[in-house]
């Protein structure tokens, strides 16, 4: 019996162009695709290009080939907020109408002096910034005193950043470990994030040792439907962090993008049914957050020449599925997601070729299309556009 697998893959943050409702997130005008094109026009991604990606509306400026090897569209976030949790969980099916509370002015000052207590050290920050520049501003204290870096972003997110050199990973994973416990209620925050980092020759640098701390989803999500059958879930990156490790039967951690899709590889190199979930962190975390649309597009084309290598070791029973979580406009204002439509990208031996699937109304068809694949139950959200892609 042939053995059917998904590979999906989230190309973290690659947004294609606002959703209706960008301006009240601040986004209005938002496009990381199409902005990254217009910035660095000489973008050569050729095997994105031939599935589909410049078909979709939102692509930018470069030219669409006239047939495209793989099925497209385009999605919009059914879910309130944009997310990392909020995204991957409708993606696999979830719905999410409360987004999660955000602190743009920081942490109360009762939790802050509460937590320090609980740690045993008083912390630094504790207001909304960008990672790299708040070790900048502030790594010079921590080095003197010890005391971690505290801060938070557009995001629901408690981020706690420490020299390695200075404190322990373990101490900072035990920092994270308290605040996770503490987060609750009122203040529950979607993650906790630990960010090590290390001083070397003038330059502060973070550490591939980060780790996600993240609630449990609030209802079942594909990856539960996948292993409650008896299917192999096979997390590669953040996946395990984002789903809290619920659903998941591998979970393997990684360095950068190029690792991550070496640890794709590898797992389509065994023998089993189910999904491979695989987040390429490094798009967000490196560039968009950065904002830098140059080493953005630079991502962009590693990964487009890892494609060829993805392909080749497809078998009969697998299908490709490319998409993103929300968007991280390198040129837009701030250092934060932004409300986004994201691409859909299918390719395999089963899949049609040049369907246009258009502008679908949530994540969460990416996530019935693989229940349907995969002959399992549907997820509580989504559509499936199985049928309308299926050879």
């Amino acid at each position: 019996m042939m053995n059917k697998r998904v590979i999906l893959i989230v190309l973290d943050s690659l947004g294609i162009g606002a959703l209706p409702d960008a301006g009240k997130y601040g986004d209005a005008g938002a496009n990381t695709f199409g902005h990254i094109v217009r910035e660095v026009p000489d973008i050569k991604i050729p095997h994105l290009v031939e599935m589909g990606m410049t078909k979709i509306d939102g692509n930018g400026f470069l030219e669409p080939p006239a047939a495209a090897s793989g099925s497209y569209g385009r999605l919009g976030e059914l879910s309130n907020g944009k997310d990392t949790i909020t995204g991957h969980w409708e993606i696999a099916g979830l719905y999410t109408e409360t987004p999660f509370r955000t602190f743009p002015d920081g942490f109360p000052a009762d939790f802050i002096a509460a937590y320090e207590k609980a740690i045993g050290i008083d912390v630094l920050g504790n207001y909304a910034a960008s990672g790299t520049e708040i070790i900048k501003d502030l790594g010079e204290e921590h080095a003197a005193t010890g005391k971690p870096i505290v801060y938070t972003s557009a995001d629901s997110v408690f981020q706690i950043a420490a020299n390695i050199g200075i404190v322990p990973l373990e101490t900072l994973y035990h920092y994270c470990e308290v605040a996770r416990s503490m987060l609750v209620g009122d203040l529950q925050v979607g993650r906790v994030i630990a960010r090590p980092f290390i001083y070397e020759n003038g330059i502060y640098t973070r550490t591939s040792d980060r780790k996600d701390y993240a609630v449990s989803p609030h209802g079942r999500t594909l990856l539960d439907i996948l292993s409650d059958s008896g299917l192999t879930v096979h997390a590669v990156g953040k996946i395990g962090d984002i789903f809290n490790n619920r659903g998941t039967t591998v979970s393997v951690h990684t360095e950068s993008n190029m690792d991550g899709v070496d640890k794709t590889v590898d797992a389509m190199n065994s023998d089993f049914s189910g999904l491979i979930f695989t987040n390429l962190v490094d798009f967000d975390s490196k560039y968009g957050h950065r904002r830098d649309p140059q080493g953005y597009a630079r991502a962009i084309e590693d990964f487009d020449s890892r494609l060829p290598e993805i392909i080749g070791r497809m078998k009969t029973g697998d299908i490709l599925i490319l998409c993103a979580d929300h968007g991280n406009d390198p040129v837009h204002a701030g250092w934060d997601h932004t409300r986004e439509y994201v691409p859909v990208l299918i390719y395999g031996a089963a899949i049609k070729s040049g369907v246009d699937l258009g502008i679908r109304s949530s994540f969460a068809d990416i996530g019935a299309t693989a229940a349907e694949y995969l002959e399992v139950s549907p997820t509580a959200v989504g559509k499936s556009f199985w049928k309308e892609i299926a050879r």
